[in-house]
This record gives C-alpha cells, structure tokens and sequence, in this order.
C-alpha cells in the first residue's frame, strides 16, 4: 500500500512511541522511540534501534493477526520507525493473558518460575501511571465504568484469540509465550478493537533450549544488551512470517 498520509501535530508521548495526527482524522501516526524504560517509566534509557524493532516486530504481528481474522487498528509501516494505525478511544485497561507464572504472578501467589497453567489466566490492569497500574476485576471495572459489561466480554474473548495465535507464532520460532499485555480501543461506532502494540515490550518470551530472556526482562534484570535480543526476536519472526528485515 502507498499512502500520501502527512504527520500532523502531536497528540500523545508514551514511554516508547509518540503519537501525531495525520490529514485524515481517522488515522494516526504512529513513531516508535529508541528508549527502553521499566518501574513504570521511572527509569528511562536511549536503546539504539529498539524502536526500529520494536516496529516492525509489532508490524508483522498485526499483519498476521489480521490475517487469521483477528482485526486490529494497524494499517501500515510507513519507515523503520513510523507506522499507520487506525484512530480509536483507547479503553483505559492493560488486558494480560499469562500461560505459565512469571512476574507480578510469581510473586504474588509464591509458585514456581514458569509453572504451567492448564488454562490461560486473564487479568485486567487499571492503567494509571500515577497509580502504578493496580489490578482490577469486573466489578470494579464496572464500579469505575471504565467499560460495560459486553466491552468487558469481547475484550476478554479476543484475547483469548490472540493468545492461541500468538503461542502458535512463537512456537514455530521455538519460544515459549510466557504471558502478554494488550490493549483495545473503541472504533466510532462502538466496535471493540485490538490496539497498541505487541513486541518484546508487552511479551514475555523464553527460548525454548536456551531458556533466556527474550524481552524486556533484559533490560529490567540487567541480564544483556537488549538491541540484540530484539534483533533475534525479529530474525527468527520474520523467517516465520516470510518477511523482509
């Protein structure tokens, strides 16, 4: 697809892309910063490449997704660190999907590293920088009315979806999807829709032989340099996908 789109003025800076408005009012521009940050943004580093990867990592994601009937707000990548997505009233929930225990999991309930679920565990996270982020469950979605009952229901069902792609994407590039942040937003007439992105920031992805880290508990835990395990996520995903690097 070519696309004659003009960057407008800047609408939002998240910890890692900045946002901008475009000549079509539906559309966004989408620009993904070489920086890593972790405790919710309280520590912040310029990575060279990450939002080069991370782009086209996330690009080549919701190509597949849309692909296998999972609709997304992803348009295009336009460069290395630029891509084209569709304008929504983002839900202000972070949608996790764990398949084994690993981070705030592990440490809330005491199990093992990497223990197995028989079934995913969906969780839904209040996003609010200045509150950290906390938990939250139905009823207390539906005290806040962050979003109704059905919203709830789709997000949940589409997750589930996205899961069951996503292990099987991993899969065949011999990685272990541990677990997984999402987010949706609301189109102009009420449709749930996946947001976001999906890279090695919102995954938490172990090698199946090696067991290493392959995302952005690298950076979290000082376990590496994160540049090349991004570029490895994406060489092994673009051979899956049949993409170009």
């Amino acid at each position: 697809m070519t696309t004659t789109f003009k960057k407008g003025e800047l609408l939002y800076t998240g910890k890692a892309k900045e946002m901008y408005a475009t000549d079509d009012p539906e559309v966004l521009w989408v620009e993904y910063l070489d920086q890593a940050t972790a405790l919710n943004g309280k520590r912040k580093v310029a990575v060279d490449e990450k939002g080069l990867l991370n782009n086209r990592i996330s690009s080549l994601i919701f190509t597949d997704l849309a692909k296998h009937g999972i609709k997304n707000h992803f348009i295009e990548q336009l460069s290395d660190h630029v891509q084209l997505v569709r304008r929504v009233k983002m839900i202000p929930l972070e949608t996790v999907v764990r398949n084994a225990a690993s981070g705030s999991f592990e440490r809330k309930f005491g199990v093992s590293h990497l223990m197995t679920f028989d079934q995913p565990v969906l969780e839904f996270f209040y996003k609010s920088d200045a509150l950290d982020d906390p938990f939250i469950n139905d009823s207390q979605v539906a005290a806040l009315q962050v979003a109704d009952e059905s919203t709830v229901a789709e997000m949940k069902r589409q997750a589930l979806l996205v899961n069951t792609r996503l292990q099987t994407i991993f899969a065949e590039m011999n990685v272990q999807l541990v677990d997984f942040k999402i987010e949706f937003g609301l189109t102009a007439d009420g449709h749930v829709l996946l947001a976001d992105e999906i890279s090695p920031d919102s995954c938490r992805l172990v090698d199946k032989t090696t067991h290493q880290s392959l995302d952005k508990d690298v950076f979290r835990k000082n376990l590496g340099d994160l540049t090349t395990v991004y570029q490895e996520v994406l060489k092994r995903l673009a051979t899956v996908e049949g993409g170009q690097q």
